[in-house]
């Protein structure tokens, strides 16, 4: 209802990873250009850390939207709780390769053919694993394995994992160094500053359709959003959306 109230084309706050709603903070866009950087450069392996509700997800959708128009492509997990078998069909899958009845290193193979044909057209191929915190040791063992297929000149598959904090200190750990090694760039996601919390909002609210000058939000509000939201833009757009139909 607010949205008639307030002469808002749609809701501002919905906590969905719209593209259209990138807030272009210094470290979002650092994030997002190592990551565009990582995957366009063959670089192999990049990973991206935040805590829970810091655009992790947002930054994922931004750069595939920026790499489809590339020609890139490339395969989205985000239920990382898979077996190895599991892991490999739904990669395979993705891609649009047969998985009935393979085992893994069939799989494997119609893999690696399939990367190496896109690499003699030029083309780039991206796997994609959010929420990889909670990749177990297998299948982390997997992703080092995946690393392997490569030319002699650079990797076939373009890897990013994304997650919580948890997943930088997996990879930090003695058991999982010969993965740790293969990271090409890491990057991280903060919470918002006060300043940044401001234009959060009312950046939102002008793709929204608000109309100029209009002040949804006082200052006193905004500063009241930031205490309760630390900063987490996830939580600014809880607080935001309950603020706005109270």
């Amino acid at each position: 209802m607010y949205k008639s109230f307030y002469k808002l084309k749609r809701n501002p706050f919905e906590i969905t990873p719209d593209p259209v709603f990138l807030f272009p903070t210094i470290r979002h866009n650092e994030a997002l250009a190592s990551l565009y950087y990582g995957v366009t450069a063959h670089r192999g392996f990049v990973v991206l850390t935040g805590e829970v509700g810091t655009g992790k997800t947002l930054i994922l959708r931004s750069l595939l939207e920026l790499l489809q128009r590339r020609a890139v492509a490339f395969a989205l997990i985000f239920n990382p709780s898979l077996s190895p078998l599991e892991f490999m069909r739904y990669i395979a899958g993705d891609f649009g390769l047969s998985v009935e009845g393979k085992a893994k290193d069939e799989l494997i193979h119609a893999l690696n053919d399939f990367l190496l044909e896109r690499h003699v057209k030029g083309l780039t191929t991206l796997l994609v694993v959010d929420e990889a915190h909670h990749l177990s040791a297998e299948i982390l063992e997997e992703v080092r394995l995946l690393t392997n297929l490569e030319t002699s000149q650079q990797k076939l598959l373009q890897i990013v994992l994304a997650g919580q904090p948890e997943l930088d200190q997996k990879l930090d750990s003695y058991d999982l160094r010969q993965l740790k090694q293969r990271v090409a760039l890491r990057c991280h996601l903060d919470s918002l500053s006060l300043d940044e919390t401001r234009k959060y909002v009312h950046r939102r609210l002008e793709i929204s359709g608000a109309p100029a000058g209009s002040e949804i939000f006082s200052e006193g509000a905004v500063e009241t959003i930031f205490r309760h939201s630390r900063g987490i833009p996830r939580l600014v757009n809880t607080v935001c959306e309950n603020r706005s139909e109270e």
